[in-house]
């Protein structure tokens, strides 16, 4: 049976009590990796590290790559200075994840970007950020602070996207924890998804055979939501 290997990028974690406070920790929600065994893959972790050769091997071995969510994305990798609302940045971080996006569309393996990692995909092609949703008018609530799995508000699916094909439909429920948004996209990249307050929520690169990512968070959802699950049967699908 063929099972793709789909790596997961990862981050820090730094304990603040137990028994050793400050320790740092490679870790990432178990959501994604029980998302990619029920869509017929094989998970694996990539951690964290400055280690070029390491980061590039690691990235060898597997067939698909998704970039997870987390910290901020620091403004000044796409020429901006920090906006008041930013929050935690975590720059080692930033590195890292263009490294792993860089080479995996070098070698045209399937990625999934999710939340920071749609942000992440976006920066890198030459998009910009809103630092956060104050910058934005008549904004919608965009993080719900609760229950992972509930959907919180819609989004608008653009027919003929790679998105519209995965869900069938042209608006779904998605549920949604992030205060930046993407506020442009590069010229290779078409937007596939929007909320009704015009922010963007997925986007796709228009000739690359799978490069998807999305806002809002799949993998929370996956376990209840058919369309979310679809969402990473694609991308397990691509890498066969």
């Amino acid at each position: 049976m063929n099972r793709p290997i789909i790596g997961i990028s990862t981050s820090i974690i730094i304990d603040e009590g137990g028994m050793f406070p400050g320790y740092h920790r490679s870790y990432v929600n178990r959501d994604y990796v029980r998302s990619v065994l029920a869509a017929g893959g094989i998970p694996i972790m990539i951690p964290m590290s400055g280690d070029k050769e390491a980061v590039s091997t690691a990235l060898s071995l597997c067939d698909g790559l998704i970039l997870s969510g987390g910290q901020d994305v620091y403004p000044l990798n796409y020429g901006e200075e920090p906006h008041r609302g930013l929050g935690g940045v975590c720059p080692e971080r930033d590195e890292f994840d263009y490294a792993l996006y860089r080479e995996a569309k070098e070698k045209d393996m399937p990625v999934l970007g999710i939340c920071r990692g749609s942000q992440i995909i976006a920066t890198a092609e030459g998009g910009k950020l809103y630092q956060d949703l104050s910058e934005m008018d008549n904004a919608l609530k965009h993080n719900q602070g609760h229950t992972p799995d509930m959907p919180s508000h819609h989004v608008n699916i653009a027919e003929g996207t790679k998105l519209h094909k995965i869900f069938g439909e042209n608006r779904i429920a998605v549920n949604s924890f992030h205060h930046q948004v993407i506020k442009s996209v590069g010229e290779d990249f078409t937007v596939a998804a929007t909320a009704p307050d015009g922010a963007i929520e997925g986007l796709e690169h228009k000739t690359a055979k799978f490069i998807v990512a999305v806002q809002w968070h799949p993998e929370m959802m996956h376990a209840t939501n058919e369309h979310m699950l679809n969402l990473f049967k694609a991308l397990v699908d691509q890498c066969r």
